[in-house]
């Protein structure tokens, strides 16, 4: 996943952000908490793509941090607790980059504006 969002995103920050549940860890224990969906707090960190991929906790299902966006906010990764899929928003280019993909291409679908994201077969929560 990070693969492609790298790029097709000009060399600048992202923003990581890890949503409190209470039941994982955030690494970042005493930062402030940010509402972003429906009333989730989460912790919203500047770095890059490198930290993206290493700052969960060893054995955690999921690896990648639940929210990140670069600086110019060119595009959004998003990924909700209590769902089994990831949003990702963006341009043409970064979709079609997605669709083409050996590996992800197959298990990817575009969906247009106002279209129901939730996955054919999954229930959104």
């Amino acid at each position: 996943m990070i693969e492609p969002l790298t790029e097709q995103t000009l060399e600048q920050p992202w923003w990581l952000g890890y949503l409190d549940t209470g039941a994982s860890n955030v690494g970042f224990p005493y930062t402030r908490r940010t509402t972003i969906y429906y009333g989730y707090g989460y912790v919203l960190i500047e770095a890059g793509p490198q930290q993206a991929t290493g700052w969960r906790e060893e054995g955690w299902s999921w690896v990648l941090p639940e929210l990140m966006f670069p600086a110019d906010r060119s595009w959004l990764f998003s990924t909700m607790w209590d769902d089994g899929w990831t949003s990702i928003g963006g341009s043409q280019q970064l979709v079609d980059g997605f669709l083409s993909d050996a590996t992800l291409g197959p298990r990817a679908r575009r969906v247009a504006l106002g279209q129901d994201p939730t996955p054919p077969g999954h229930e959104a929560n």
